[in-house]
């Protein structure tokens, strides 16, 4: 299944929905290029993986790259709704530890604000 993304703001984030594979590809071209014209205008940014099925090593480049372009514009790349399968991937990559990873859109966009006010 192709990816497809469809971007939204709520409170100031932009909030990336991601359905279908993150693969090394087409896939990861279009979400690595999605996000780099985002985060030039707006570094705070949520994906939300709920429709991922699957992602291979390629996505988890693509992912790690948007997550230090993300920091080195002075934002962050933050994950929402994993489904079980890319949060196992995640652990055994040990990715789990480099991305900040929440339950909820809601939760993600909340750390947002509180990392304002703090």
């Amino acid at each position: 299944m192709q990816l497809k993304l469809t971007t939204r703001v709520v409170n100031g984030v932009t909030i990336v929905d991601c359905n279908g594979r993150i693969v090394f590809g087409e896939e990861s071209a279009l979400l690595r290029d999605t996000l780099k014209k985002l985060i030039v205008e707006n570094s705070q940014i949520v994906l939300n993986l709920s429709g991922i099925s699957y992602i291979d090593s390629g996505g988890l480049g693509t992912l790690v790259a948007l997550f230090t372009t993300a920091q080195n514009a002075g934002g962050a790349v933050k994950l929402a709704n994993l489904t079980q399968r890319v949060g196992d991937l995640l652990q055994v990559t040990k990715l789990l530890t480099v991305f900040e990873v929440y339950d909820s859109e809601e939760k993600a966009i909340e750390s947002f604000e509180k990392g304002a006010a703090a």
